[in-house]
Parts: C-alpha cells; sequence; structure tokens
C-alpha cells in the first residue's frame, strides 16, 4: 500500500502488527561507539570538511558523549546508523532522542537547543525510512522520548527519602518541548521508554496528550519498560504488572520492555505482560545480554544468540515486536529479523465481554 500522510502510516503499522512480527531497530549508543569521534567531533569537526559547528566550537564545558547533539553536528554519523538498521531489515527506527529534553540537555548547557534536536532527529529518519520505503515494505518512524536522568519519585539523598530534584509540572513541560518538535518533524509513533521510574512516564503521557489537543493530531503512542533485576521490578518498585495498570489509560498501540537485564532473564516478564496487557501489542527489544567490557559492543550476546533467545519468544506467542537495545547492532537487527520471520505475532487480548 502506498503510505501518503503519518495518519495513514498509523493505520499501516496497527494493520502491520496484526499481519507479522515488527522489528525494530538496535542500539544507537553502541554504534555512535564505533565511530571513535572525538570532543571536535562532537562539536561538528570533520562535517564535509569543515570546522566545528560555529555555534558549539565555543561551548563551555565538554560535549563528548552527549550523542542527542550529533544530529545537529554530525547528521552524516546519525544518517548513516539509520541506514545501516534499515538495510538490516528494521520496519521501525527510532529517533536519536533518547537525551533530547531541555531537563537532560542542562547537564552540558544546551538545553535551548533541545526543541531543534528532535525536529531535526525526526527529520533525518524519516529521511531514511523513505529512502527505504516501497509500497509493499513501509517504514516507520518512532519519536524517542527517554527517561531523563532525574526522577519524579525516587529521592536523590539517602538520607532523605522526601527530597526530589524535579517536579511533575518541570517533566511534563520538558516532555511537551519534546514530543511537539518530534511530531513537527513527521515521526509516526511516539515511543516512551526505557522506563524505570512510572511517574516519569506518566509526565510524558500528560505531555502528549497536550501535545494532541493543541495540535489537533494524533499519532499512536508505544510504551516501553525497563526491568532492573531479578525482582521483576522497575526501579521505582512496580511489578509489570502494576506498570501496565499505570499506563494502560493512554491506550497504546504496544507496550514492552527493553534494555536491562538481556532476552535471557527478561522472559518471565514479557510473558507476565502479555498476560495482562489488554488491548495492546507486545514489544521486547532487550540489550545483547549482560556487560561484558571486553567484547567489541561491550555486550555478551552475539546475533545469533540474541536471535535465538527471541525466536523462543515469539515461537510462544508472545511478541509482535522484537529489536534490540544496548550492545546490539544491524547484524543482530538481521539476526533476530531471519528468527522470528516464520513466527506468528501474538494475538490482541480482550476484557471478557468487550
Amino acid at each position: 500500500m502506498t503510505i501518503d500522510t503519518r495518519y495513514t502510516r498509523g493505520q499501516a503499522l496497527a494493520a502491520l502488527l496484526a499481519e507479522r512480527i515488527v522489528l525494530i531497530d538496535g542500539a544507537m549508543g553502541t554504534m555512535i561507539q564505533r565511530f571513535r569521534l572525538d570532543e571536535a567531533q562532537y562539536r561538528g569537526a570533520g562535517y564535509g570538511g569543515r570546522a566545528a559547528d560555529p555555534r558549539f566550537a565555543d561551548h563551555p564545558g565538554d560535549l563528548k558523549g552527549n550523542n542527542d547533539l550529533l544530529t545537529l553536528t554530525r547528521p552524516d554519523v546519525i544518517q548513516q546508523i539509520h541506514e545501516g538498521y534499515l538495510a538490516a531489515g528494521a520496519d521501525i527506527i527510532e529517533t536519536n532522542t533518547f537525551g533530547a529534553t531541555t531537563v537532560a540537555q542542562a547537564d552540558y548547557g544546551l538545553q535551548a537547543w533541545a526543541a531543534e534536536m528532535n525536529r531535526e532527529a525526526a527529520r533525518l529518519a524519516r529521511q531514511a525510512c523513505d529512502r527505504y520505503a516501497t509500497a509493499q515494505r513501509p517504514r516507520f518512524v518512532a519519536g524517542a522520548l527517554g527517561p531523563t536522568p532525574r526522577t519524579a519519585s525516587i529521592s536523590p539523598d539517602v538520607n532523605d527519602p522526601g527530597a526530589r530534584n524535579i517536579t511533575f509540572d518541570e517533566l511534563q513541560q520538558a516532555y511537551y518541548e519534546q514530543a511537539a518538535a518530534l511530531v513537527e518533524g513527521g515521526v509516526d509513533v511516539l515511543l516512551v521508554e526505557t522506563i524505570f521510574d512510572t511517574l516519569n512516564a506518566k509526565a510524558a503521557l500528560f505531555a502528549i496528550e497536550r501535545v494532541f489537543d493543541d495540535s489537533g493530531e494524533r499519532l499512536p503512542i508505544m510504551i516501553s519498560g525497563t526491568v532492573t533485576d531479578a525482582s521483576g521490578r522497575l526501579l521505582s518498585g512496580q511489578t509489570v504488572t502494576a506498570f501496565w495498570a499505570s499506563v494502560r489509560h493512554a491506550q497504546p498501540l504496544a507496550v514492552g520492555l527493553n534494555c536491562a537485564l538481556g532476552a535471557a532473564l527478561m522472559k518471565p516478564y514479557i510473558q507476565e505482560l502479555a498476560r495482562v496487557a489488554e488491548g495492546t501489542y507486545i514489544s521486547c527489544y532487550p540489550n545483547a545480554g549482560l556487560p561484558n567490557p571486553m567484547s567489541e559492543t561491550g555486550f555478551d550476546e552475539t546475533p545469533a544468540d540474541t536471535a535465538r533467545l527471541l525466536h523462543a519468544f515469539a515461537a510462544e506467542g508472545l511478541v509482535n515486536i522484537v529489536g534490540g537495545c544496548c550492545g546490539t547492532t544491524p547484524e543482530h537487527i538481521a539476526a533476530i529479523g531471519s528468527s522470528v520471520a516464520r513466527c506468528a505475532p501474538r494475538a490482541l487480548r480482550w476484557p471478557r465481554g468487550a
């Protein structure tokens, strides 16, 4: 089918999820590390053979490690990574905006550029998808909203459990600016991901609803939490079932888990989510196993390892969207795609009597 507008692209993604298992891309940070960029390159040096971007060339403080800034200073790097995942078979690619909120960018003194980072990241991803999309194989852009380095429900002071370093209103305003810029840039779906504090996620969802109300345009929403240890809970203390109960009001197109434990340890929590989540699809994009500083990607699993584990999820009928998080590469995504190609997607579950 030909995809003409974001509205019909959203409909097309929903239809595709009912038809087959959909591939989301892998790690952005892992791929950026492969370029071994130095401080000058983070400021834009070398792009098109020119000196550093004049806006950031003399910025005080280090900028190396601010991956979201590369959207503005080295778009060639980000474009190459997007196209690598699309060539590997990804149906959905995420914008390079995991930390592109005013809250996160304040750590670098770059909060004034947060909206531009999101707008341009969406446009870069849109261009890459449009280059690879066909009428038979549309590709989709997910606008990524990360958790921010500040949390609304966890104290930063072990001696004062009631202490907070940010308010709900501050969070939702930062997320509002991010979501509005992503929509303006042309994303197909908004993805609130790597949620370890559900109150932060609720601030993001509240902000997204404000954007929809103000713009008159609604896009699908995806939500992905992260279970941080073998307790089966988010860092803020919720079980997977409680997490779903807290976000189901947003009526997401998909809900799932990413990052953290890796697929081998994540399975019981995906099983739990697949059992309780009604009226929504299930996503799973884990790390490539546990961290291992001796490996090339910094994680244990080879593409074949991750593909084998996610095939088991698919064969059990647990998932609709699979991909990778930290440590995964286009090679992982290609292997995962091959491993689940013959597996049926999880059927939607509905409440009794619905």
